[in-house]
């Protein structure tokens, strides 16, 4: 994997309690609350700083449209918050993922290392796959009565991704901590 695994463990305290909130609430609510979208920015941006130095880390060449740029591994990775924002917000108005599930992409692809994408897209699949059947297995069994009241369990066909999103950012940087550069 790309992402070093200095970083990963850096970032693994901060970023696994948000992304068991982050599962918790949309399967209670169906909602992906903007606080936690907001603390996992700011982990990102707090122990960034920490875990990829700008001042002391390699510089990386990189393409912005027509302009060639350099710029630290830390403003790269900054950088992914903004495309992918961009991105979800097309998303979310042609009605293909949430507002919360859009924005929970952005601050968490800010972790995920371009180099990593088709390690990131297993991960994803995997983890949706294995939400999904979880969820439905329990929606329909005795494992309802533990949380009677959630409103994913009444949602037809909509299923809380926030699970799956929140468990594959986890599982990244699980794994870049063991298997990172």
């Amino acid at each position: 994997m790309n992402i070093p695994a200095a970083a990963a463990i850096w970032f693994l305290p901060f970023v696994l309690p948000i992304c068991f909130y982050v599962a918790f609430t949309d399967m209670r609510e169906m909602r992906i609350k903007n606080h936690a979208v907001l603390a996992l920015g700011a982990v990102f941006v707090g122990v960034g700083l920490i875990a990829l130095p700008p001042w002391s880390g390699d510089w990386v060449a990189g393409d912005l449209g027509p302009l060639s740029v350099t710029l630290p591994v830390y403003a790269w990775q900054l950088l992914h918050i903004v495309v992918i924002l961009l991105l979800g917000i097309v998303l979310n108005a042609a009605g293909v993922m949430g507002a919360g599930d859009a924005k929970f992409c952005a601050a968490a692809s800010a972790f995920v290392w371009v180099g990593d994408m088709r390690e990131v897209i297993v991960i994803l699949m995997a983890t949706t796959l294995g939400a999904f059947a979880t969820h439905r297995l329990a929606k329909h069994t005795g494992l309802r009565a533990i949380a009677p009241n959630w409103v994913s369990w009444n949602k037809g066909k909509l299923f809380p991704m926030g699970l799956a999103l929140a468990g594959s950012l986890a599982i990244y940087l699980i794994l870049g901590a063991f298997n990172g550069s």
